[in-house]
């Protein structure tokens, strides 16, 4: 790659393991735009320092993976909606007077991956969402917005979940549950945005929540995904109705791309080719 092509980094840490840089190779090469896209491992203590520093020797846009997220929204002098709603963003983009907009696609490469790749109608739908922070913050507006007819936010620490269904603001179709209250619910819909599959950890949760056709999505993918695909099989979920989050990795990626470049990619030839090893 030339020193022309315009640059574009993944800011994480760790970072080794990240597909972005892949992913947005592969829109590029598509869409014929010539870049360099680097994986930059930025401890927490320097992440802000390293992004701005990025931006100063002409950096055009940067994804933000764990653990920078909510330290990338504090940075930003502009922050979209979709970022505010979160409190966290993946996606910064430099201003012209030398300010970073902060924006957050999670939300928005989840309900694309769901209802266009897997065509899943949110509308109408009863949706459990375990789990209140990071990514989660980002998919419970985005199942509000698209039109699910209720939102029950479980977590650990209750009152987190508590939080979330506050700024939503809609007590009618948004609410909490204690994790071990759950008894007499059912969805045709569960997501799993905790850390469980990464740190360890058990879905201690009643069979009975799942309808005879839920289906279960993890917003992690590969072996973060595994315990709790593992239990939804066992709950009797068919395994063609269990969905990872590797397509809302690669839509959360189109987003991004479009947002510095006007153009989206096709999504589906890069998922096909991850899909082959994950």
């Amino acid at each position: 790659m030339s020193a022309e092509a315009h640059r574009y980094a993944v800011f994480g840490h760790p970072i080794a393991h990240s597909l972005s840089p892949e992913i947005h190779k592969a829109f590029a090469t598509q869409l014929g735009i010539h870049l360099s896209y680097e994986a930059i491992d930025a401890a927490p203590g320097r992440f802000e320092q390293a992004v701005r520093r990025f931006f100063a020797e002409g950096g055009l846009g940067a994804n933000v993976t764990l653990p920078h997220k909510n330290a990338a929204f504090a940075l930003a002098a502009k922050r979209t909606e979709a970022a505010t709603r979160a409190g966290s963003a993946n996606t910064l983009t430099p201003l012209v007077n030398g300010a970073i907009e902060a924006h957050n696609t999670d939300g928005s490469g989840f309900v694309r991956d769901i209802t266009e790749r897997h065509g899943f109608d949110l509308r109408g739908h009863d949706a459990l969402l375990l789990g209140a922070g990071g990514a989660a913050k980002a998919v419970a507006w985005a199942l509000v917005d698209a039109g699910v007819q209720s939102l029950t936010i479980v977590n650990r620490t209750p009152e987190r979940a508590d939080e979330l269904a506050d700024a939503i603001g809609e007590p009618a179709r948004c609410y909490t549950r204690y994790w071990d209250g759950l008894d007499g619910e059912s969805f045709n819909l569960v997501v799993n945005a905790t850390s469980i599959g990464v740190l360890g950890g058990s879905f201690d949760l009643p069979t009975s929540i799942l309808k005879d056709h839920s289906t279960c999505y993890d917003l992690s993918y590969g072996v973060a995904a595994a315990a709790f695909k593992g239990w939804a099989l066992a709950a009797g979920v068919r395994p063609d109705w269990f969905r990872d989050g590797l397509g809302m990795l690669v839509e959360q990626a189109a987003d991004a791309f479009e947002r510095w470049h006007g153009q989206r990619p096709d999504t589906d030839p890069v998922y096909r080719m991850l899909r082959e090893r994950f």
